[in-house]
């Protein structure tokens, strides 16, 4: 048997390991199913008016390189102008995804002596960042502001603290305002993840930074286009130091094709859209499922969240699974976050509401939950 069929059978016998204990992942599509999964809380991803930007975009198809080389355009500068000025920041810098983007900004920003402080639910992107970097490396129970100040106080060079202003398995909010004072009084410095709340909060979908009135007191933010803005990419926002920082050390945005050029279009198109989006709407929803939720949650364990990020907690990878089947069976495209994405025994589905979900559709996907579970 030849080295590579050897090295198969290796690979083929992890991934059954994985199936063994419920862990194992497959791709799979809506088919048409009612979707209470993905993250275009606002519908923008089937958008009309964004789709006909795409089709008449005078523009190439592919950047042809990266933004370094012949991948810059006048757009993109033009698009860095919009986000900035949208989020009350001095510039902008859009990198391909929110995994490039915080991958980038983390891995460079700190540097040996330096400290990352994160928050123990922070997505894997953060994660990954901060061990690509030369900084030590701290985790902070989760929103727990005691146990961040007795790690926010240890000895260090520059101390960085990072957290996602929405989480993206719990929907439940950091304590921002109590962050950005812990943070100014030890002198560090509070990156923001706003992947999960642009679009979604604010007045004009700015986000939780902005709504807060916190733009000042914050080092730097991400805004990611690929949930609410029904897109593709992210972009770093800050000082134009910054901006100029990472286009020299951040590896994910120096060495990468970059966005094709119509993309820019397009993230103009959803900012410009931002500020009339059904936000109202969307909080309705958010607030009947939570109504609604309460009269079986003695029986049934649902995460607790205002944000569009619900959730059933089943405690067990193929429980978790087989609920998720079942509602699939019934024309809901929901999902099973399986450990050790999430802690293990908080295996969940995770459920989304939209602009484009109704009451009803609610009523029916909870129905299917309480056959299964009652």
């Amino acid at each position: 048997m030849s080295v590579r069929a050897d090295f198969d059978r290796v690979l083929q016998q992890k991934l059954d390991a994985r199936k063994a204990d419920g862990l194992l992942r497959t791709l799979v599509y809506a088919k048409g199913k009612i979707d209470f999964s993905s993250n275009d809380y606002l519908g923008f991803a089937q958008s009309n008016a964004l789709k006909n930007i795409y089709e008449e975009a005078l523009l190439p198809n592919g950047a042809t390189g990266s933004r370094l080389i012949s991948g810059n355009f006048q757009v993109s500068e033009d698009t860095e102008k919009v986000i900035a000025k949208f989020h009350n920041a001095e510039a902008a810098l859009i990198f391909n995804s929110g995994y490039d983007a915080n991958v980038g900004l983390l891995s460079s920003i700190a540097g040996k002596g330096d400290v990352i402080i994160s928050d123990e639910y922070n997505h894997a992107s953060i994660i990954d960042g901060a061990r690509l970097s030369l900084a030590s490396r701290l985790k902070f129970k989760h929103n727990d502001l005691v146990d961040l100040e007795k790690k926010i106080a240890l000895p260090a060079g520059q101390k960085f603290v990072v957290v996602e202003s929405i989480y993206s398995m719990d929907g439940d909010e950091a304590p921002l305002v109590d962050l950005a004072s812990l943070c100014e009084k030890y002198h560090a410095l509070l990156i923001v993840d706003e992947a999960h709340a642009t679009g979604v909060f604010g007045d004009q979908g700015e986000g939780l930074v902005g709504y807060y009135k916190l733009t000042d007191k914050i080092f730097t933010r991400v805004h990611t286009f690929g949930k609410a803005l029904g897109l593709h990419g992210a972009a770093v926002v800050g000082s134009s130091s910054l901006r100029n920082y990472l286009i020299n050390h951040a590896r994910s945005f120096i060495y990468t094709t970059a966005l094709p050029p119509k993309q820019y279009q397009l993230i103009q198109k959803s900012y410009e859209l931002l500020p009339g989006a059904d936000r109202k709407h969307l909080h309705t929803l958010i607030s009947y499922f939570r109504k609604t939720v309460g009269g079986i949650s003695n029986k049934i364990r649902f995460i607790e969240s205002h944000s569009p990020i619900q959730g059933i907690v089943m405690g067990d990878n193929f429980k978790a699974k087989a609920l998720a089947e079942h509602l699939q069976s019934k024309n809901f495209f929901v999902r099973a976050i399986l450990s050790p994405t999430v802690p293990a025994g908080t295996e969940r589905l995770r459920i989304c509401l939209h602009t484009f979900n109704t009451q009803e559709e609610i009523n029916s996907l909870l129905d299917g939950v309480k056959q299964f579970v009652l």
